[in-house]
């Protein structure tokens, strides 16, 4: 009998995978697996796995019969070892397209919300202050401050959209956009030691690869502007956390927006928890309850398409 396996999942319940499932005469089970044991135990001799965010290893992959699928829940596929999963001929997918409006809208409203400094100045009020300038010096207008993107893909599109209104300068670091795209929708395309030294705001959006991942680190944070912010809620392996929380002790650059980190739930001891002018959030900016619904939906779909010997809806690309 085939199987469906859920390694992990933090929603209310299942019911739309479980139900796909069923309908194929198959036999499903939902876990909470924590541990890279947990996962290969649950996934032994199933069809298909689904993971939201246990680590799928290489002895995971090495349970589960060639030819099976493994999804994920989710744009990034961090957590799955991918080439071992393609070593021992499993199909790999996930879902890229479930909340690019909702992490552009919490993208968009971080920046916002950082450039205005609002974080500070309802502290300085909260303390007893009546301090504006005090406490929000230097801000500059809209209309003279350069924007970048680290990385322009569907969600960094969504969130210059969101923007172009506001009169921003546009800079964007990313090798699959083209000059003549860029000059279309009024972005400037750079490198990205120029858009460093040059962002007043500097938005992340690239997926986390051997090239970018600490990418941030103090070197180059000591290169941006001092009146700098970064906002990040792309991948938390893009940044060197200890350099970030040192480079805002420092005032090496002004302010930061987190919503990902290299290990979640944060750890009570990060730097980070003590830094200054920093706008913490747990990794919400994927969601909203249409979100949810979307993603168990194309999670549920895949299934039935693993089901039929289909290739997943969005398979992960080759890296």
């Amino acid at each position: 009998m085939t199987r469906v396996v859920i390694t992990d999942y933090t929603f209310p319940d299942v019911a739309q995978e479980k139900q796909v499932a069923e309908a194929a005469g198959a036999e499903f089970a939902a876990h909470q697996c924590r541990t890279a044991d947990e996962v290969a135990a649950a996934v032994r001799g199933a069809d298909v796995a689904v993971v939201q965010f246990a680590p799928f290893t290489a002895i995971a992959a090495q349970a589960m019969p060639k030819g099976a699928t493994v999804i994920r829940y989710g744009v990034g596929y961090n957590n799955i070892d991918v080439p071992a999963a393609r070593a021992n001929g499993l199909k790999v997918g996930y879902v890229p397209d479930y909340c690019t409006d909702e992490v552009a809208d919490h993208t968009a409203a971080a920046a916002l919300t950082m450039l205005r400094k609002l974080p500070m100045l309802d502290a300085s009020v909260r303390a007893g202050e009546w301090a504006a300038v005090k406490r929000a010096q230097p801000i500059k207008p809209f209309q003279e401050v350069t924007f970048g993107f680290f990385g322009f893909g569907q969600i960094g599109r969504a969130v210059h959209a969101r923007l172009r209104g506001f009169g921003f300068r546009f800079l964007a670091a990313d090798p699959g956009l083209s000059p003549t795209e860029a000059a279309q929708i009024c972005v400037t395309l750079t490198d990205a030691e120029t858009l460093l030294r040059e962002a007043d705001i500097l938005s992340l959006h690239a997926p986390a690869t051997a090239e970018t991942t600490g990418y941030f680190n103090a070197k180059r944070l000591a290169t941006m502007r001092p009146n700098a912010v970064i906002v990040n809620s792309a991948r938390g392996q893009l940044i060197v956390e200890e350099d970030l929380a040192s480079a805002l002790q420092s005032n090496t650059i002004a302010g930061a927006a987190l919503d990902v980190f290299h290990v979640e739930p944060l750890p009570a001891e990060s730097p980070l928890r003590s830094a200054p002018n920093l706008l913490l959030t747990p990794h919400a900016a994927w969601y909203s309850e249409a979100a949810i619904n979307k993603l168990q939906a194309l999670v549920a779909e895949d299934i039935a398409r693993a089901l039929c010997g289909e290739e997943p809806r969005k398979p992960v690309p080759n890296n």
